[in-house]
């Protein structure tokens, strides 16, 4: 059996249908679906269960010896949230409450970080795991600060040596794209909240930029198709020696204008952009540029190319986008 945190959730349920692809268990969703939409994104799938987080230990202790890899996928993760004791009660202390679990029954466990957990990116974006490396990086919202803080309490659990999970690995995703998004409302990604611009051959809105090094449209950033982030989880759940904190995006950045051109080039239409300010509220925190290194991924051993942005796009939009069943 696969528990997936957040498993109705965007990268949670991408996962949650690969696995039940591979048919090699029954696969239990722990999430809220609450009164909106966000059901769809698992409608499809044939599920053993679904559990509400407030009952998640409970299933957890009845299920223990059936359990084979926990993927925690769980937590808020609007970057505009501004609640940041629900943000730590959500994040954080059901993030250790959950590690502690695996450790005592030594279940696997692959969980989301973030590449929000850089900053401004002026450390760069080396996915170095030690203390030291870690303490460096300073987070611009209090989502990324929640996923740091998981982060460092794992490093010095590492550092000094105490009892681990058979298997941990965190994986910071980047910006990841692709199907059963659309419940994130303003938090979506650029090709859905572009895409039916696009096919109305109207106008779409990007930020201006506020920073001199960068023109309107050239602030960068690593987009990852989600199938690739999906790609990636596999591969881990077939490689149980591999541990760690890694980087995933495709360790390539491309500008938002390049997203958005792909994305009208998509639908066959001729791209029509119009730039405007950055919100005053967010400006300060705006990040520029990121791009993930890839290396410690690749000394790992995954070794799959990553899809690029233009046949990332042209997929999504023409698989899912421009149907009337968007969903996986």
């Amino acid at each position: 059996m696969y528990v997936v945190t957040g498993g109705a959730g965007f990268i949670g349920s991408n996962l949650v249908a690969a696995l039940e692809e591979r048919d090699d268990g029954p696969v239990v969703v722990c999430d809220r679906l609450r009164s909106n939409e966000k059901w769809r994104n698992i409608g499809k799938r044939e599920l053993s269960d679904i559990v509400h987080p407030d009952q998640i230990f409970e299933f957890l202790e009845a299920n223990q010896k059936r359990i084979k890899a926990i993927f925690h996928m769980g937590a808020i993760s609007a970057t505009t949230e501004t609640n940041a004791d629900l943000i730590i009660t959500n994040n954080f202390n059901l993030s250790l409450a959950l590690f502690a679990w695996c450790t005592r029954h030594q279940v696997r466990i692959i969980y989301a970080s973030s590449a929000a957990t850089y900053g401004d990116g002026l450390q760069g974006f080396d996915d170095d795991f030690s203390v030291a490396g870690l303490a460096r990086l300073q987070p611009l919202n209090a989502y990324g600060w929640s996923k740091h803080l998981f982060d460092r309490r794992l490093a010095r659990k590492v550092a000094a040596q105490k009892p681990m999970p058979p298997q941990w690995v965190g994986l910071k995703f980047f910006n990841v794209y692709g199907p059963n998004e659309y419940h994130k409302g303003s938090q979506q990604s650029v090709v859905s909240q572009i895409h039916p611009h696009a096919v109305a051959g109207a106008a779409a809105h990007l930020f201006k930029s506020h920073n001199p090094a960068y023109p309107d449209g050239g602030q960068k950033r690593d987009f990852v198709w989600v199938g690739d982030a999906v790609d990636v989880m596999l591969w881990l759940l077939d490689h149980p020696k591999v541990n760690g904190l890694f980087n995933l995006g495709t360790g390539t950045a491309r500008t938002f204008l390049d997203l958005a051109t792909a994305i009208y080039q998509a639908v066959g239409k001729d791209p029509h952009i119009k730039f405007i300010d950055t919100p005053v509220s967010i400006r300060d925190k705006y990040q520029y540029f990121t791009e993930a290194n890839m290396e410690r991924l690749r000394a790992a051993g995954y070794d799959k190319a990553f899809t690029t942005l233009e046949t990332g796009v042209t997929y999504y939009v023409t698989r899912y986008l421009s149907h009337s069943d968007r969903f996986r």
